[in-house]
Parts: structure tokens; C-alpha cells; sequence
């Protein structure tokens, strides 16, 4: 097998943005600042709405992405919860990439109604106002938890998945394109791991915690994850859940690398933790494609909506196939982390 480089979704095909008007939900998250960027470094878009609810975020992101600098950037304050502002805010909107949610997992335990305020309710709130603002293309983001979910997270992101892919039975002659995009651990993010051990690392801590010395994750860069949604805008015809093909590591072999010559403590995984992370079921596979750097989930009314086979060069997964973090052929090397680290470090 030839050795794996760090891979690129990014391409020549990606959904062309000069003189669109875009909008990204938790667009002052860690994904929504680094879309936001990718797309004023490639793109001349009519219009860049940040849509958020955090005055504060918008106030600190604007500093360093002035509307001044960047004419074509607009700072929405708003809510996904409430339909009448995103209304507001998508007039004229060509373009969605919801990535608004709550995404911590003890805190949906702790706050259910919380968590499906936003990540079920929004979602449905940005379909309704999608279609009644006659917006061309939406893709949600969503997680590897969706797929068979063990915790309210993982189950609400699940239903936000169902709802973005059966919203295209209601499109019609309006003719919005609803797809999915499902992905793993994202390296750097808030909340990610490596920030974590990196902080433990430099308060000179005597071990680094391991919830189970078995545990695998999928692994992604923040930069590959926009690439990703980037060229999943351009491929899509409406319905798609698209799925990376990303590697797996080890937490022990994580925690090794960023720190040899401390200890490992094993304290146990937390409530709503699986050992191994998944993204496409063996139930998944019987409706699953593969192409050369990812897969596509596609829904049962994908004959009777486009009446063709799918993207070119796509190909049916065997049955029973399962893409999981233990069983992945695509393994992370220490050479491969480092770079994948220094990259989220930008």
C-alpha cells in the first residue's frame, strides 16, 4: 500500500461562490470562523452573513474579519430556535451551510430540552425558512454520534439528519436542495481532546487521563472539514448524507505522541461515550455509495426524485459493510498527526 498523505477535499469542482450571497449558521463557531475564511480567501461572494447568537463572538470575530475590510461580510445576531428571524435573515440567501448546535455531550444530558431546542426544532426552523426564502442549496453538518446514537446528542443530530434529508419531499417547484454532511472528531475544535491534554501537558500534570485504553476516534482537520462541505455544495443533488473517508487512531497513541514520557490513566469512559466511534451502519450500507475520497448515504426516494444512478464513478458498498474507528483501514501514523496537528494549530 502506498504511503497516506494528508488528504484534500478541495478541488476544482467546488460550487463556484463569486457573487453568491451565503449564509452559515454558528457562523462564530470554530467551524463557522474557519468556513468564513476559506471562502473570503477563494471567493468574491455578493454577500457572507455570519448568523449567531453570541454578540460578544461576533463583536471579537468582526475585529479580526472586519465588515470594512471584507464589504461583502454581514454580523446577524439571531437564534436557529426562532424561524421568523432566519426568515429575516435569508432573504436572498442562495446558499446554507448550518453548522448551529449543541454539541457537548454532558451538557445535552444534563439540559435535554436544551439540546432539542436547538439541534431538532432549529432544524426544522431552517428548513421552513429555506424554502419560504426560495434558498438553492442547504447542507447540515453532522457527526459520527448519529450514527446508531448511545447518547442525546448523537440522537438529536440524528433526527436534525432526517429532517434536512425528507425536506427535499417538500421542495418542489421551489426546488431546494437539502444534503447532509457527517463527519468525526474534529482536531482543535473546542472541546477537542488535543486542546485538553495540550493544557494538562503544560501545567506539568503527572498523567494524562484515558477514559479506555481501547477507545478509537475518527480524525479530521478543521481546514479538511470546510474543503469537505465545500465540494459536497457542488456534487450534491439533494437528499445525500456525505461521508469522508478519514482515518482512525488510538487515544492511548494520541496521548503517546503529545506527551512519550508521561503516564496514562485509565478513569473510565463518560455516560453517552461509545468505545469505538461509527459512520455508516451495516442497516446504512444497503443504501451507501462509495467514490474515490468519500461515501454517500443516499435516502429511498432517490430513484423516484432524480431518476438516474448517482454521481459518476460511484459504486454500491459491499453488504454488511460498516465504516468504524476500530475497523478502519486508514490508520494514523505519528507523522501524519503531527502534520494534521500543526495544520488545526494555524
Amino acid at each position: 500500500m502506498s504511503e497516506k498523505t494528508l488528504s484534500s477535499f478541495s478541488s476544482e469542482d467546488d460550487l463556484d461562490l463569486n457573487g453568491k450571497s451565503v449564509l452559515v449558521t454558528g457562523g462564530t463557531g470554530s467551524f463557522g470562523q474557519k468556513f468564513v475564511r476559506t471562502v473570503l480567501e477563494r471567493y468574491d461572494p455578493k454577500r457572507l452573513i455570519v448568523f449567531s447568537r453570541d454578540e460578544l463572538k461576533q463583536y471579537e470575530m468582526g475585529i479580526d474579519l472586519s465588515p470594512t475590510k471584507h464589504p461583502c461580510l454581514r454580523y446577524f445576531i439571531g437564534d436557529v430556535r426562532d424561524e421568523s428571524r432566519l426568515q429575516m435573515a435569508l432573504r436572498e440567501v442562495e446558499v446554507v451551510v448550518h453548522a448551529a448546535a449543541l454539541k457537548q455531550v454532558p451538557a445535552a444530558e444534563y439540559n435535554p430540552f436544551e439540546c432539542i431546542q436547538t439541534n431538532v426544532i432549529g432544524a426544522e426552523n431552517v428548513v421552513r425558512a429555506s424554502l419560504s426564502s426560495g434558498v438553492q442549496r442547504v447542507i447540515a453538518l453532522s457527526t459520527d454520534k448519529a450514527a446508531s446514537p448511545v447518547n442525546l446528542y448523537g440522537a438529536s443530530k440524528l433526527a436534525s439528519d432526517k429532517i434536512f434529508v425528507a425536506a427535499n419531499n417538500l421542495s418542489g417547484s421551489i426546488g431546494t436542495r437539502f444534503s447532509v454532511v457527517r463527519y468525526g472528531n474534529v482536531l482543535g475544535s473546542r472541546g477537542s481532546v488535543i486542546p485538553f491534554f495540550r493544557k494538562l501537558i503544560d501545567q506539568n500534570a503527572d498523567s494524562l487521563p484515558i477514559t479506555d485504553e481501547e477507545m478509537t476516534r475518527f480524525w479530521i482537520t478543521l481546514q479538511q472539514g470546510v474543503d469537505f462541505v465545500l465540494s459536497c455544495l457542488s456534487l450534491m443533488k439533494g437528499g445525500e448524507i456525505f461521508v469522508p473517508k478519514i482515518p482512525s487512531m488510538k487515544i492511548t497513541d494520541l496521548a503517546s505522541f503529545m506527551a512519550p514520557d508521561l503516564p496514562q490513566k485509565t478513569v473510565g469512559i463518560r455516560p453517552g461515550e461509545k468505545i469505538h466511534e461509527v459512520l455508516i451502519t451495516e442497516d446504512d450500507a444497503r443504501s451507501t455509495y462509495e467514490l474515490t475520497d468519500r461515501y454517500m448515504i443516499l435516502p429511498e426516494f432517490w430513484e423516484r426524485m432524480h431518476r438516474k444512478f448517482p454521481n459518476s464513478g460511484a459504486k454500491p458498498v459491499p453488504a454488511g459493510f460498516r465504516f468504524a474507528s476500530n475497523i478502519n483501514d486508514d490508520w494514523l501514523d505519528d507523522k501524519r498527526l503531527s502534520t494534521m496537528i500543526a495544520e488545526s494549530e494555524k
